[in-house]
């Protein structure tokens, strides 16, 4: 089984084009187990149409320990296993711990043993590594492979950055490494050439450059991915192809974070600052 963390700044489309990418991957008959870390409790919307999951945090608050696997796991679009963290009461406790309590939960209900026979974990991971709940899928070894989710955007590519320094510091403990950056494009000028050249000086790819395509928004309105909504659209296939190159991506690296006097050069030399 192979076990991928989506990272990226908050508002870059990370949730969104992970569950693309498993619908692309589930389209290719692979068994997949979503887990969706962010308190918002949306990593598995478009996979589910729409309905609101229970989160683990709030089956835990509702129903004591005497929790089963069927509770917090929801079949999805081509039988894809949903779960969500969720998060504390607002204004209660700290949200990276809903990771943590998830996962664990998850592991003590046998989600990852082999009868389940899953292909792929995805974890869908809120914004920076800047908190110790946020970083646990890459500092506990959970997520072998790291997928950061940019723009040509200047702080997209600085939360990358940031992203590829906690890939650094959990990389030997974890065993954790960068399989690419995936571009969502904004329209910015010279994107796909910009993202290229950061991949480059990371030590990196960029694994597929998602066009920016108004059909995106369209699926979401009717609560689902491109690949259900209208599986004949070009974008549909943009999101096959994100997921074919992760089946066959070999490229794992532990990544080279840039200085920020580097990163800003870049963004100078492509005319954005």
């Amino acid at each position: 089984m192979r076990k991928i963390a989506i990272y990226g700044k908050g508002g870059i489309g990370k949730s969104t084009t992970t569950q693309n990418t498993v619908a692309g991957l589930a389209e290719m008959k692979k068994k997949i187990m979503v887990v969706g870390c962010d308190p918002k409790a949306d990593s598995t919307r478009l996979l589910l149409g729409g309905l609101a999951q229970k989160t683990v945090l709030d089956t835990l608050r509702e129903e004591g320990e005497d929790v089963e696997i069927d509770d917090v796991i929801k079949a999805g679009y081509a039988g894809v296993r949903c779960v969500e963290s969720g998060g504390p009461e607002p204004g209660v406790g700290c949200a990276g711990r809903g990771i943590i309590t998830s996962i664990t939960l998850l592991e003590q209900l046998g989600a990852y043993d082999d009868c389940w026979d899953l292909d792929y974990a995805f974890y869908d991971v809120l914004g920076d590594v800047v908190c110790g709940g946020f970083a646990m899928p890459i500092r506990d070894g959970k997520a072998k492979e790291i997928y950061i989710v940019v723009s040509g955007e200047m702080m997209a590519m600085y939360a990358a950055n940031n992203i590829c320094k906690g890939i650094v510091k959990y990389a030997d403990t974890g065993g954790v490494r960068l399989g690419g950056l995936i571009c969502n494009s904004r329209n910015v000028d010279n994107e796909r050439e910009m993202i290229e050249q950061l991949a480059s000086k990371l030590g990196t790819q960029m694994i597929h450059f998602v066009p920016r395509d108004n059909m995106v928004q369209r699926a979401e309105i009717h609560r689902q991915t491109v690949i259900e909504f209208d599986p004949t659209h070009g974008q549909a296939d943009e999101y096959r192809t994100l997921a074919r190159n992760i089946e066959n991506n070999e490229m794992f690296v532990i990544p080279k974070p840039l200085e920020i006097e580097e990163l800003e050069k870049l963004l100078i030399d492509f005319g954005i600052c």
